[in-house]
């Protein structure tokens, strides 16, 4: 085990990388319920859908996270990308919903799993010859030290919107939870005043025991705090745990029926390419494919850049070790995904609660991958912890990335303002992606008219001519 993965070489140990492993499982296992809600739109009559790709998902995650562990070999996980899900339901089985009688959600999921599986296809054509990773390479320093600072902000506001304690305001568009109102509320519906306050107090508590254990350097702090927030928001507001109560049978039924086959189904081809007699659905679909792809792809090098600086695991020229590796991962994962009948398999940003708590290895990475495992058969354990047991561990990982920042040269306009647009935007559009994206067309743009654009400046502006084309062309 020492051999293979490592682990006294980067500085760990079992017991660390076994937390770690734990701890970016607790952060991420949400995405087994979530995505397929997601997939589906919370939309009614859509069960064996729901059960198809609940199913997926775990397999997914499962299988995504274990390549990371023995072909990438660090300490990153993987799971059906969020964002990435939603345009899934809005492109293929909302128009089906929306048919009524009419329509056949069933064959547009399935028309969806076609898309995804081209788009894993080419995934992985530009990772395996090395495209993607130029791609990588070739972004200037200001974006590479700008992206963990972004994904920070990023993660940061999910863990503070995941728990509430940033709401929805019509006014002003976001909020400090309203504990007034809140109380007010339960007051007049005759219910508990704690219940409906506790989840937001229960999460702040929690990011302060994580700054406190961190302070005194005690090991494994983001996972004590989530075990202790965990039991005592059952303790405090007299509940029981959630363990759901979908048939395992039911959800492998489903997904053998609908799910798995979905690619073997010539009507999913000819669906989702307009039956091949419609140019304009034609070329929407070859658009599909390259905007699945290029999200994908940027959330990930993101994610990656992101969690690696934040271990420490940078070579010399800035760049994630087993970089190459890990974006062959993420590729296999996207195809594997499509086969199984999800949305995009990606790198999750999540990772970093686990980096954070100490994983440097693809063992971190094992102890996750078997921890989704159990849950296609739990239907589903991670159901049990509460959001705000994890949103502070999601919130502290913002922390501590935000230092990344303080290496972009702020007194230079042509690093200052694509740093500063790709650490905000990522939270403001809810993307990774969009943050890179923006970043990269205001690099491109000052270099060109400041007379300082440089020949190893052509790979950037190809991807933000590439960002062009998906704002203009693509609503997500």
């Amino acid at each position: 085990m020492e051999k293979f993965f490592k682990i006294k070489e980067r500085g760990s140990n079992i017991r660390t990388e076994i937390i770690a492993g734990l701890t970016t499982f607790f952060a991420m296992a949400y995405i087994v319920m979530v995505n397929p809600d997601q997939v589906t739109g919370f939309t009614p009559g859509l069960d064996n859908i729901w059960n198809s790709v609940y199913v997926a998902s775990v397999l997914v995650a499962c299988l995504g996270t274990l390549l990371m562990a023995f072909l990438g070999k660090m300490p990153f996980a993987q799971a059906c990308g969020m964002g990435l899900n939603s345009f899934f339901f809005v492109s293929f089985v909302l128009p089906e919903v929306i048919k009524g009688t009419e329509g056949d959600p069933v064959l547009g999921y399935q028309a969806g799993a076609v898309i995804i599986l081209l788009e894993g296809l080419l995934f992985f054509l530009l990772s395996a010859t090395g495209v993607r990773q130029q791609i990588a390479r070739a972004l200037p320093e200001c974006l590479k030290k700008a992206i963990p600072a972004g994904i920070g902000l990023f993660i940061a506001f999910i863990g503070f919107k995941n728990v509430g304690i940033i709401q929805d305001n019509m006014y002003t568009f976001v909020q400090f939870f309203d504990f007034n109102g809140a109380i007010d509320a339960a007051k007049a519906a005759g219910t508990s005043v704690w219940a409906a306050i506790a989840p937001v107090v229960l999460a702040l508590l929690g990011l302060l025991l994580i700054g406190v254990l961190n302070k005194k350097n005690i090991k494994g702090s983001i996972l004590i705090s989530i075990l202790v927030t965990t039991v005592l928001y059952y303790l405090t507001t007299w509940t029981m745990p959630d363990f759901g109560t979908t048939s395992v049978s039911a959800t492998f039924k489903d997904f053998t029926e609908i799910g798995i086959v979905g690619l073997f189904n010539g009507k999913a081809w000819a669906h989702a390419f307009g039956d091949f007699a419609n140019m304009s659905a034609i070329f929407n679909a070859i658009m599909l494919i390259i905007t699945f792809c290029l999200v994908d792809m940027f959330d990930t090098m993101g994610t990656l850049y992101g969690a690696a600086s934040e271990a420490n695991m940078l070579d010399e020229n800035g760049d994630p070790i087993n970089l190459d590796k890990c974006m062959l991962c993420d590729s296999i994962g996207t195809v594997a995904g499509a086969v199984f009948g999800t949305s995009t398999c990606t790198t999750f940003v999540e990772s970093s609660a686990g980096v954070a708590a100490g994983g440097r290895t693809g063992l971190a990475s094992l102890v996750t991958g078997i921890c989704f495992f159990l849950c296609l058969f739990l239907s589903p354990i991670a159901k049990i912890i509460p959001s705000c047991a994890t949103a502070p561990a999601l919130i502290f990982v913002g922390v501590l990335m935000l230092k990344n920042f303080s290496k972009v040269d702020m007194s230079d306009m042509r690093s200052a303002i694509p740093a500063f647009l790709t650490l905000i935007m990522m939270p403001l559009t809810y993307s990774i992606a969009n943050g890179i994206g923006i970043g990269a067309i205001a690099y491109v743009i000052i270099s060109l008219f400041t007379g300082e654009y440089k020949k190893r400046d052509i790979i950037v502006t190809a991807v933000a001519i590439l960002f062009v084309l998906k704002f203009v062309l693509i609503t997500m």
